[in-house]
């Protein structure tokens, strides 16, 4: 997490670190895989139950996208608060939904690009 955030949106942040430690030479994680933490800071979500909400929204979304994530250490930051009076309930389907979009977008922006022959041509 000393490093900049991979990909942002308006409420998360997503954090990658490789799986083995180059300065050190160790393995950090036995297997080769993605990797996911979750950092709900009581700060952006004060009950309990809306920080369940968004972890299980978390771990779902990345389930479904698994085979397009990075082999990495992945955490998920909240880093601002979904609005209280937008949201009145911690279990709406609007919030599920709202917490879901961004995390598709989140997820997809931490997928590495292809880069096309004629980009790699044209930055060189």
């Amino acid at each position: 997490m000393a490093g900049a955030p991979v990909a942002k949106t308006p409420h998360f942040a997503l954090h990658r670190a490789a799986l083995s430690s180059a300065h050190e030479g160790r393995v950090l994680f036995p297997v080769a895989d993605a990797w996911l933490g979750v950092m709900l800071p009581k700060r952006w979500a004060k009950r309990a139950v809306t920080r369940n909400a968004i972890r299980r929204q978390i771990y779902e979304t990345a389930r479904l996208q698994a085979a397009s994530l990075p082999q990495a250490a992945l955490v998920v930051r909240l880093r601002s608060e979904f609005s209280r009076k937008q949201f009145v309930s911690a279990t709406s389907d609007a919030l599920k939904r709202a917490v879901r979009a961004e995390l598709e977008q989140l997820l997809a922006r931490a997928t590495p690009r292809a880069v096309k022959p004629a980009e790699a041509r044209d930055a060189v």
